[in-house]
């Protein structure tokens, strides 16, 4: 008869301190990478400036990501170690009985099957969880190689390949932050709370509900024996030199991976504090005037021949249609404005806008050559044709 109060050891202390480092990688990695997706969300500007900025969020995310990679290689040795060494049973390959198993589960939770099923050592919803991670650990590593090393990327592949690879890294991110929050969160610490992974074992309760299957094998004595010792040695003296060699070429490529370019890491400095947005090196005269063509001195002699053109552009602006004394015209500036005349044909020296424009300070000012050719027009008699 078997005994409620028996536990069953499920998980090494290895595997509970990979797990931990898991947790660890993957919390940082959601936490600097979902506000760096939604930048202009409150909370996520909150959680930037509290982490120091965006450049220290950026190098965390960078080395949670590299933590996550480095476990990856582990991972995959212990795995390979399991398999071929000690010929354990590939337990989390999905097949046709977690099919079925979804399938019951489905009709005994809507009341039509009465017992739910006997699942194995890792039932389905673990492993749906299992290779979702791997798959997300495949194309977060390719889309975050892109967009940390976008120069090498571009070489071999399309500009376009950039932001696609920054959409599919965000929406992936998401999908993954919400799976563990709705569908693991669920399933571990909601529904009951499992200590497997804190204290490596599960109560009969825990199993018979859980992985009933693997619970009848084990009460029935019926659990795969490992291989003799000297067998396993043989075996690790093979296996262990091979994939430690393949686990640091890959753990080299991670560190290349790391230093292969500085674009994305790099961003330009923070400006100094207090320093003016703009600063004037040269007065600007007032009102402005778009560039114009160098004047030719000898073809001016009349108001229609050039006169008019340098009085629109210089005078224009302010001397227009608005009041006081307009030089818009011919007929306005011979009229003068309000406070009288402002040339005096044949009277270049004593016209009130040459004297103005010599006393300097006037927004609208000649230049010396403009100016010469004024005169010279006024000596003429201010001639209109």
């Amino acid at each position: 008869m078997s005994n409620p109060q028996k536990t069953y050891n499920r998980f090494s202390i290895a595997q509970r301190i990979e797990h931990f480092v898991l947790i660890l990688s993957f919390t940082t990695l959601a936490l600097t990478g979902i506000p760096q997706k939604f930048a202009q969300a409150g909370i996520s500007e909150f959680i930037i400036a509290a982490l120091g900025g965006i450049n220290t969020v950026r190098i965390i995310h960078r080395i949670a990501a590299t933590l996550f990679a480095l476990e990856a290689i582990y991972h995959a040795f212990i795995i390979g170690y399991k398999l071929i060494v000690l010929r354990l049973e590939a337990s989390m390959l999905p097949g046709i009985k977690d099919g079925k198993d979804v399938i019951d589960f489905f009709l005994h939770n809507i009341g039509l099957k009465k017992e739910a099923p006997k699942m194995p050592r890792y039932n389905f919803t673990e492993k749906m969880e299992y290779w979702a991670m791997i798959w997300g650990l495949v194309l977060m590593g390719l889309t975050g190689f892109m967009l940390w090393n976008p120069i090498a990327t571009t070489n071999i592949l399309p500009g376009v390949i950039i932001p696609a690879a920054k959409v599919a890294h965000g929406w992936e991110a998401v999908l993954a932050v919400l799976a563990i929050l709705v569908w693991h969160f669920y399933n571990v610490h909601i529904k009951h709370w499992n200590w497997a992974m804190l204290k490596g074992h599960m109560t009969h309760e825990q199993m018979e509900e859980e992985h009933g299957a693997e619970l009848v094998k084990i009460e029935a004595g019926e659990t795969r024996q490992p291989p003799a010792s000297e067998v396993v040695q043989k075996r690790a003296r093979i296996y262990v030199p091979i994939a430690a060699v393949i686990s640091l070429v890959l753990a080299a490529l991670v560190i290349r991976f790391l230093t292969f370019e500085k674009t994305a890491i790099e961003t330009i400095p923070p400006a100094e504090e207090n320093v003016p947005a703009f600063a004037l090196q040269t007065p600007t005269p007032l009102p402005t005037a778009a560039p114009t063509e160098p004047v030719d001195a000898a073809a001016i002699t009349t108001w229609d021949a050039g006169i008019a053109d340098l009085f629109k552009t210089k005078c224009g602006s302010c001397h227009g249609a608005l009041g006081g004394l307009s030089l818009v015209s011919y007929a306005d500036i011979m009229k003068g404005g309000s406070s009288g005349a402002a040339i005096l044909p044949g009277d270049a020296a004593g016209s009130p806008l040459v004297v103005l424009q010599e006393a300097g300070g006037h927004p609208g000012t000649f230049s010396t050559e403009e100016l010469e050719i004024i005169k010279t027009w006024i000596a003429a008699g201010a001639p209109e044709k």
